[in-house]
């Protein structure tokens, strides 16, 4: 099931239900009333398989003619950003964080081979054409929009999409409402930065990577997690337990309700590396955890809802 939802006048969140494992949500921006014809739509994030993809680039075509001029991937999983290829037309620019490109070129389609029985489709991998460090402002008409890297957080090359004039913000994953958070690739301590950058923005709408639209309290609740993250990591220190053996006694306590609880594996193992002094972001054994977290989750993959 997909959602477009407009937020804001010709602000869309595009929400594909059930918000799983590699079923992400996007945005459609469309030019403000009163922009010039050379003013094309903006999406942010493309969508993981080429007929989701597509999907995508049929519902700008009910709110637009145009192709998007620019789009904006919020980091590198290929979840966000195999659709590229799909939804980019002739003269589109794709834009993320300088370390988003790298990562992308290095990890290629090795999502796919997680899943090898999704239906990916015939992917192409489109890496983003223009990159920038720390910030960077676009101008959609009047509309500002305003690209922000908070530093590491779910991953090292997250962009926050943060339009000041509607209180809208795209977060990618680093909100993920109704989900378990994921920082594998990440930072436990940067996610905690990233909620304090995202409270000053002070935006009235939420939109995650995954799960449904939401409001300023989803920032409360990712904070919750992760600050009862921290402590649980620093009690399986002392203990000299593991993270598999910490999540395995204290299971997921009050966050039992969101999806993914497999994913506490990988994010005690981040916290872990952490409390003992890992600097944010360090790479971590990826194939070990998620094998780990296989285990935990019952010796079964989780599923692939793409």
């Amino acid at each position: 099931m997909v959602e477009t939802a407009e937020l804001a006048e010709g602000v869309y969140a595009y929400v594909q239900h059930d918000g799983g494992w590699c079923v992400s949500n996007a945005g459609i921006l469309l030019p403000p009333a009163g922009s010039g014809p050379r003013e094309r739509p903006v999406l942010v994030d493309t969508a993981a398989t080429q007929e989701r993809a597509r999907r995508l680039r049929r519902a700008l075509a009910l709110l637009s003619p145009h192709d998007p001029g620019l789009v904006v991937n919020t980091h590198f999983h290929g979840d966000h950003t195999f659709g590229n290829a799909e939804v980019a037309g002739p003269g589109t620019v794709i834009v993320g964080h300088e370390r988003t490109r790298t990562e992308m070129a290095q990890a290629g389609l090795a999502l796919t081979r997680m899943w090898p029985d999704a239906r990916w489709g015939e992917l192409e991998l489109v890496l983003p054409g223009l990159t920038y460090r720390d910030a960077l402002t676009v101008h959609q008409g009047d509309r500002v929009i305003e690209l922000i890297h908070p530093g590491p957080a779910h991953t090292t090359n997250d962009t926050l999409v943060w339009l000041p004039g509607e209180r809208v913000l795209f977060a990618g994953d680093v909100v993920l409402p109704g989900c378990t958070p994921f920082v594998l690739m990440g930072s436990v301590a940067g996610m905690l930065d990233a909620v304090g950058l995202m409270r000053k923005l002070d935006p009235v709408t939420v939109v995650g990577g995954h799960g449904p639209v939401a409001g300023p309290a989803a920032l409360d609740e990712t904070e919750g997690y992760f600050r009862w993250l921290w402590e649980r990591a620093e009690q399986g220190v002392a203990a000299g337990v593991t993270p598999l053996e910490a999540a395995r006694e204290g299971g997921p306590g009050p966050y039992a309700r969101w999806r993914e609880p497999e994913r506490l594996v990988a994010n005690l193992h981040r916290a872990y590396a952490e409390v003992r002094g890992a600097e944010r972001g360090v790479v971590l054994d990826v194939a070990a955890i998620f094998a780990e977290m296989v285990e935990y989750n019952g010796g079964v993959l989780p599923p692939c809802h793409a």
